[in-house]
């Protein structure tokens, strides 16, 4: 590895064209380029954080595989700079890239709170699990800025309903206080992601991302408090991290998680450009090597869309990652599982103050 192609403390190493706006992209990255050759510093790797204003908050899922029917995303584009984020493809609607942009232009919608509590009053709303975060981090570094998700846990708190969290942030233990009193009814699920157990893995995959220690020890705590933890190893990437499946499962049962999870990466979009540039920068000797694996898993694409196979993968690899999974819940998780979180208090809770009026 080149260590001066590399951008330090970045996923994506590059702005790709958004297929929206592709002559924007173009005439944006000729000016990158005349700055290059005057010698001028064109961009000093800076994020930015960019307020915006969303009609409503709560999103309804129509992927059938996906495993959750409501999820809510307080920030857009992500810090952490996850090279294989499904979710940076998501940053091309508001007009960015899904590569550097999706790290450093960072979206936040202030007025989730108030979104929220006005979903959650209504009459016709009835009571399902809503999931914190489906397609960004909600503890990314902005968080510690602007504190959106630790307000909606509020108001989960204060209506009675129930939530899911996923992140690879320790900082959701900062929020151990309302977390405690939501398990007390069986209102909450925390997922966390750990992809490898290995730091200089977790480094070039997950540049922003906080240690592997410490999101075990945060599942731990977690767990020591009552709270039920899902540990999701994922995404799994061939000649990557597919040899740590059990080692993984191991670790997460002895810090107290009750389950584990997986998915098989899939590159769609613009991400499969965006990792094809990331591992010949970052592991030249083996990205053909990854690149085909990977595609062995999805039909001899990087891309696949296919509902039901696109999470899982297909072929030789993905099946002895399945057999390895299965493997680790019998020997690691039996008898063990996520609880069903309660979705009958908030419709008490609701009935309750319709009876003051």
């Amino acid at each position: 590895m080149n260590a001066k192609s590399v951008i330090k403390g970045r996923g994506a190493q590059r702005n790709v064209p958004n297929r929206f706006f592709e002559l924007q992209h173009e005439i944006r990255d000729d000016f990158l380029e005349f700055c290059r050759k005057e010698g001028e510093v064109a961009d000093k790797n800076q994020t930015k954080y960019l307020e915006v204003f969303p009609k409503t908050i709560v999103n309804k899922v129509d992927s059938p595989d996906v495993g959750m029917l409501y999820s809510m995303n307080p920030y857009q584009g992500c810090e952490h700079g996850c090279i294989y984020c499904y979710a940076r493809n998501t940053h091309e609607f508001w007009g960015y890239s899904a590569g550097l942009d999706f790290e450093r232009r960072i979206l936040i919608k202030k007025n989730a709170p108030k979104l929220l509590e006005t979903l959650l009053k209504k009459k016709t709303w009835k009571a399902h699990t809503i999931v914190l975060s489906g397609n960004t981090d909600c503890y990314q570094p902005a968080e510690q800025k602007f504190k959106i998700t630790r307000e909606l846990l509020k108001l989960f708190l204060k209506y009675k309903h129930p939530v899911a969290i996923i992140t690879k942030n320790a900082l959701i233990t900062r929020d151990l206080d309302i977390l405690k009193e939501l398990a007390k009814d069986k209102l909450i699920a925390v997922n966390i992601s750990i992809t490898s157990l290995e730091e200089e893995t977790r480094r070039i995959l997950e540049p922003r991302t906080v240690t592997i220690k410490r999101r075990l020890d945060t599942v731990k705590l977690l767990s020591d408090n009552g709270i039920p933890v899902n540990v999701m190893i994922a995404p799994i990437i061939p000649s990557i991290n597919s040899h740590e499946v059990l080692p993984l499962a191991k670790a997460a049962a002895d810090h107290g998680a009750v389950s584990i999870a997986h998915t098989i990466v899939r590159l769609n979009g613009a991400i499969g450009q965006i990792f094809t540039d990331w591992i010949q920068k970052t592991m030249p000797d083996r990205a053909d090597k990854v690149l085909h694996q990977i595609e062995s898993c999805h039909g001899g694409k990087l891309n696949d869309s296919r509902y039901g196979t696109r999470m899982r993968g297909e072929g030789n690899i993905a099946q002895q990652i399945h057999d390895l999974m299965r493997l680790a819940r019998q020997k690691y998780f039996k008898d063990k599982g996520m609880p069903k979180l309660n979705t009958e208090l908030h419709e008490q809770y609701k009935t309750g103050q319709m009876k003051l009026f």
